[in-house]
């Protein structure tokens, strides 16, 4: 049991406080990425609305993951930028709790999602011929909803777990976010087995779900190893490689978050700046640029705007 037993009503995100001389600097790095980060999501949900030749599972899937992405930076952002301008480091329990189940929920729907896309190209390329009656637009959305539900079902048990209990002074987290972790070690009640048995449940979720890509993907190389022409090749892997990309980048750092001993040391607050706010920023500018479908709706939408106004 936690000595000091006077029931908190709010917290101290300590953030970057450590770092006072570098807070104006961060707070402009932070916003730019942030802004672009919202037009470029914003920029692929358009044009994959008004694009009909972008209304197919593959982009369907993309545009669920931009949508997926601008909540999950929404959800953490804002109040870091409130933060570093501010300096009013406060969130309440409550906020806390929202921020926490929001985040867990979103970034578990964005392994879903990714998976989800992997298996797309999984169906497209090893099962060309029953790939539009198996990935039909009606099965995307039912998917993308499914995955909703995956990451926010085990994001309200792991919340509800974490919240479960009064908090104890001293109150302050060692984040700039309520991070799992910094928020469940303030529990007036022994932490330790709450905390291994959250921690076990999103290193599930994230291995299980790159564990199923990983396979996926073994699949695709052994029928693309199969495939007789080098422009077959060469087209099967560009389908796949911005998608394989965005994977290496959101699980590398993901896995550096949550897998991170203990024992390792260093700052926990400068290690997850790039799975909070530099992954949701590659993801569309890697989607986008490796993207010849993507490009040419661009250049589309772009003449049309263009004539319209001469």
């Amino acid at each position: 049991m936690k000595t000091n037993q006077t029931v908190l009503g709010e917290f101290i995100l300590l953030g970057f406080s450590l770092y006072p001389h570098a807070q104006t600097f961060l707070c402009v790095i932070v916003f730019c990425l942030y802004f672009l980060t919202l037009a470029g999501n914003a920029a692929i949900m358009c044009l994959t609305w008004v694009d009909r030749s972008l209304h197919t599972p593959m982009y369907l899937f993309l545009s669920a993951l931009s949508f997926s992405e601008t909540c999950y930076i929404l959800t953490i952002v804002p109040k870091m930028l409130e933060d570093l301008l501010t300096k009013s480091r406060s969130i309440s329990v409550i906020g806390c709790g929202l921020q926490t189940c929001f985040f867990l929920g979103l970034g578990g729907t964005n392994c879903v999602i990714l998976t989800l896309m992997g298996y797309d190209r999984f169906l497209a390329i090893c099962k060309p011929l029953r790939y539009p009656i198996l990935m039909t637009n009606v099965a995307c959305g039912q998917f993308v909803a499914s995955a909703w539900v995956i990451g926010f079902l085990i994001s309200l048990i792991e919340t509800t777990m974490i919240f479960r209990a009064s908090f104890c002074r001293p109150n302050l987290i060692k984040h700039f976010f309520c991070h799992m972790r910094a928020v469940v070690r303030l529990s007036c009640i022994d932490s330790d087995l709450t905390e291994f048995i959250v921690t076990v449940i999103s290193m599930s979720g994230l291995l299980g779900t790159f564990l199923l890509i990983t396979l996926t993907y073994v699949f695709i190389l052994s029928t693309v190893l199969r495939i007789t022409s080098a422009a077959g090749k060469q087209k099967a892997f560009s389908t796949c490689a911005s998608h394989l990309t965005v994977v290496i980048i959101h699980f590398g750092f993901a896995s550096i978050v949550y897998l991170k001993p203990e024992s390792s040391g260093g700052d926990d607050t400068l290690i997850a700046i790039p799975y909070t706010v530099i992954t949701p920023f590659l993801s569309p500018i890697i989607f986008s640029l490796q993207n010849k479908d993507m490009k040419n709706a661009f250049k589309k939408i772009l003449g049309k705007t263009l004539t319209i106004k001469i």
